[in-house]
């Protein structure tokens, strides 16, 4: 299977070759309408004399070769007279004093202004993800909410953001953004912007970049929790950890990626029997063999997008995956002591063109196999891959379990909070045709060329690591072996750290180490305490201020994340230079409007969160649309040039995705030379 990124650049290989097809068809089609011009031109000129004749083809001379040596005496003078003269009034006249002093100031001043303009672009990912007329609706893949919060990191402290946007989009001149507003606006979504978009003519005209985005109100998650906390999530945790916080924090804090994944899978908390309340205790809980919870080593969904791996999203890859099944209806939310399920899968080439499974191992963290079968395709095998897969045709003779057997097996096996481990599990998935929140892939925890784009096999994985043989067998992979292989490298992994076996975190760590050895005033030195809203500490950590405005309901849902800070917070009244976060409680929607408007200017970072109410929505939805329009009009009016404008509509609840649209301020004043 094809990676995200070898896909998008066969993507783009295939549009410019077929663009340039497009302009050979046209070049042709011109030079047939020149011949036929030129063949009608000699048809009526078929009677007349030579000399007319080669003046007809050659339009341009005014007198043929011979009219002119039998007409002109030659002059040698004459000649070099007249190629004087033509090249005086060819060449342009040179500037001098002033008035090149001038221009060349100006030019100056000109391209040093274009050097400080910051300016955001979007990537492939982020097209795809656009909401504009030219994007097909049925094939826009939505981006994440997190997608946008690493751009609002990295506008704030460009190469310093611990997440930096490359997946999806651009920002050059990072440091030349003056502020950045974020403008949510919880009750709208996607779908309220397509049907009434003549509405919002003020965010069209002013913000170029529109797109579709997940968001945590798809499944009850929080707006807040995903756009202005930064998890620690997957892999990147360490390297977080080493820059902003403490291992004791992040371990505090496993739900985060799951509760990343809620936004793209049904899932719901765990339940205490005894009062039928959520119980938080399972996520503090460790298994006597983990040093820190699995759930640490859980792919996000962003890593699951770049992986390739199949997941439920709508747009182009529902399109994708029509045919494929979820693992469970319904999934649990997954613990520190989620059982974990070691999975691999052998394939042969079909006439489909495309590999389909032939084999499938499954394995329980005892190593015991607790699901095996071989399976028969649904199409006619052209190729056994037997030096990689061990399948013959004489093992799948009188094999007639089918791909539909299997999936419903594996339904039945597999408890709603089950993770599964391999190694390079999205081939797999796909030839099962299934999707599931829960993977741990070894060749992404697991590195050892320091690259985290070059993976390592899971045959060397295995040498090194666990001093076992595998996938020596000139007969093919063994799905058994293969699946215990992985668990192994697993349970190996948590019972020592979260950057064992990763040459490319236990990189980052050493490198820390020598900083921190040179700096008596590191971070992690003075820093030892959990972080509530870590993004407004990154602010504060930079000497800059941030702002939150918003109604009595909605502060209460941030104080939430500040309660444990040791941030300086102080109400609107009392705030002050030696505040960090400015708290602007408004009791209307739009006095929080116009409140943001006038204090934006003063902070680096500014949310500006309303709810609209739903009985809005359903009576006067045309002109709540108007009334967003207007308000976002204001903000972006109030803002300094080269601020960033994020407006957020957060989506609805088990409906449409949400939408996100950007720009930055530009100057008025147009260039002149």
């Amino acid at each position: 299977m094809l990676t995200e990124k070898q896909r998008q650049r066969m993507e783009k290989k295939r549009k410019k070759m077929a663009a340039l097809l497009e302009i050979s068809k046209l070049n042709d089609k011109d030079r047939q309408r020149k011949m036929l011009e030129y063949l009608k031109t000699a048809e009526c000129s078929e009677d007349e004399d030579i000399n007319k004749m080669s003046t007809v083809q050659n339009s341009n001379r005014k007198r043929s070769c011979d009219e002119f040596m039998i007409d002109t005496p030659i002059n040698t003078e004459n000649i070099q007279n007249s190629s004087d003269d033509s090249e005086l009034q060819n060449k342009k006249p040179k500037l001098v004093g002033e008035e090149y002093l001038k221009l060349k100031q100006q030019l100056r001043e000109r391209k040093k202004i274009l050097k400080n303009i910051p300016r955001l672009s979007l990537k492939l990912v982020g097209e795809n993800a656009s909401l504009n007329i030219n994007v097909n609706p049925t094939e826009r893949i939505p981006i994440f909410l997190t997608d946008i919060q690493h751009l609002l990191l990295y506008s704030l402290f460009g190469h310093n953001s611990p997440h930096s946007p490359a997946r999806w989009c651009t920002l050059e001149k990072f440091n030349r953004v003056s502020h950045t507003v974020v403008f949510i606006v919880e009750g709208l979504s996607v779908f309220h912007f397509h049907s009434h978009e003549s509405l919002f003519s003020g965010i069209t005209s002013l913000l170029d970049h529109r797109l579709e985005i997940v968001t945590p109100a798809a499944h009850g998650g929080s707006i807040i929790e995903d756009l202005a906390t930064i998890p620690l999530t997957g892999t990147q945790r360490k390297n977080l950890i080493e820059k902003f916080g403490s291992l004791k924090a992040a371990i505090q804090s496993t739900g985060d990626l799951v509760k990343l994944l809620k936004v793209v899978f049904p899932m719901q908390p765990h339940i205490s029997k005894q009062d039928n309340t959520i119980d938080s205790s399972v996520l503090k809980e460790l298994p006597t063999t983990d040093k820190f919870p699995r759930t640490q080593l859980l792919l996000s969904p962003w890593q699951l997008v770049e992986e390739n791996y199949p997941l439920p999203l709508r747009g182009g890859l529902a399109t994708k995956y029509k045919d494929y099944i979820l693992t469970k209806d319904i999934y649990l939310e997954a613990t520190p002591k989620s059982p974990m399920f070691g999975l691999d899968c052998e394939m042969c080439r079909t006439t489909s063109g495309s590999l389909e499974l032939t084999r499938i191992s499954i394995v329980d963290e005892t190593m015991n196999v607790i699901y095996e079968t071989l399976v028969k395709p649904t199409n006619k095998i052209t190729d056994y891959l037997t030096q990689f897969s061990g399948i013959t045709e004489k093992m799948l003779h009188d094999v007639d379990t089918t791909l539909s057997d299997v999936q419903t097996a594996i339904r039945s096996l597999l408890p709603a909070d089950a993770i599964l481990v391999g190694q390079s599990l999205n081939a797999d998935l796909h030839s099962l045709k299934m999707m599931h929140p829960y993977v741990i892939d070894t060749s992404v925890i697991f590195n050892i060329t320091g690259d985290r784009y070059r993976k390592t096999k899971l045959q060397v994985l295995a040498r090194e690591f666990l001093n076992q043989r595998i996938q020596e067998n000139n007969k093919g992979h063994c799905s058994t072996e293969d699946s215990q292989a992985s668990m192994q490298l697993v349970q190996l992994k948590l019972a020592n750290s979260v950057d064992f076996g990763d040459a490319v975190l236990i990189g980052q760590r050493r490198l820390n180490e020598t900083l921190s050895k040179q700096n008596s005033n590191n971070i992690n030195g003075v820093e030892a305490h959990n972080y509530g809203i870590p993004i407004f500490k990154h602010v504060a950590k930079e000497k800059k201020t941030a702002a939150i405005v918003g109604t009595e309901d909605v502060l209460n849902e941030y104080s939430q994340y500040l309660k444990s800070s040791s941030l300086s917070i102080m109400d609107d009244a009392n705030f002050n230079d030696r505040d960090q976060v400015r708290l602007v409680m408004t009791e209307t929607n739009k006095q929080a409007i116009d409140r943001a408007s006038q204090v934006a200017i003063e902070h680096a970072l500014t949310f500006c969160h309303i709810k609209i109410p739903n009985d809005s929505l359903q009576t006067n939805l045309e002109k709540t649309c108007q009334k967003i329009d207007r308000w976002t009009q204001k903000i972006w009016h109030h803002m300094a040039v080269n601020g960033l404008l994020c407006v957020v509509f957060g989506g609805e609840k088990n409906a449409a995705n949400g939408a996100c649209f950007l720009n930055l301020k530009k100057e008025h004043t147009p260039l002149h030379l």
